[in-house]
């Protein structure tokens, strides 16, 4: 029983044969002769083993011990990979939405240049003592006036923000 245990707890830590023969400074074959049932370690060197096990010695000694936790490992690491799989796709997702967004602006300002080049500023030579006519002249030359400055810097920010967010091969 007491080579099962230490059989089953050093897996279950996740230890070599070699590697807690170095925390207990012993050489690997001494460990394999215990678990194999072949030798027995003193009581100085089993207090050495549960030290290095982190694991009480009436464990080592009586109780049975399972390998359940290699497989609860298992399937925590099974869980985590899933939801980093989900993120990734969450993130793919996002990614593609931005780039397409980014697109849509980028025609947007496109098309409103063509639009404001092919009018070619018609209200300056509207007729400004109407007071409506004014008003809608003077927003349309606002309009206009901040479209020219503004455009160019979102068009080239959102035509980086398109390559940034391109699918990577």
């Amino acid at each position: 029983m007491l080579n099962e245990n230490i059989k089953a707890v050093r897996k279950s830590k996740g230890l070599s044969q070699e590697e807690l023969a170095v925390k207990v400074n012993v050489v690997r074959q001494t460990i394999s002769k215990w678990e194999q049932g072949l030798s027995v370690p003193d009581s100085d060197m089993l207090l050495s083993i549960s030290e290095a096990l982190e694991t009480p010695v009436s464990t080592l000694l009586g109780e049975t011990v399972m390998e359940s936790k290699v497989d609860d490992l298992k399937a925590i690491a099974e869980k985590l990979e899933i939801i980093n799989l989900q993120l990734a796709q969450r993130n793919s997702t996002r990614r593609k939405t931005f780039h397409w967004l980014l697109v849509l602006l980028c025609a947007i300002i496109v098309i409103i240049s063509a639009v404001l080049i092919s009018l070619n500023s018609p209200y300056l030579g509207w007729n400004y003592s109407n007071p409506e006519t004014a008003v809608v002249g003077v927003a349309f030359h606002a309009f206009e006036w901040l479209f020219v400055r503004l455009a160019p810097i979102i068009l080239i920010g959102g035509i980086i923000g398109i390559i940034l967010t391109r699918k990577k091969v």
